[in-house]
């Protein structure tokens, strides 16, 4: 599994980090951080949940 992000419709919500802390920062200032882009199957339901609380929809998965 491959973490996706379109930088360009991410605004740092940071909802992503609340469901997948492992996976997903969001920095000092305010902009996002792909802690780790190809996480094990460990960490799927916290990525899809993540993909699904983002408001602008710029998560996605790629297997």
């Amino acid at each position: 599994m491959k973490v996706l992000v379109d930088w360009d419709l991410c605004e740092g919500h940071g909802q992503c980090e609340f469901a997948a802390p492992d996976v997903f920062t969001i920095d000092d200032e305010g902009d996002l951080e792909v802690l780790d882009e190809t996480p094990g199957d460990e960490q799927r339901a916290a990525v899809e949940q993540a993909i699904r609380r983002c408001p602008t929809h710029a998560l996605s998965l790629a297997d």
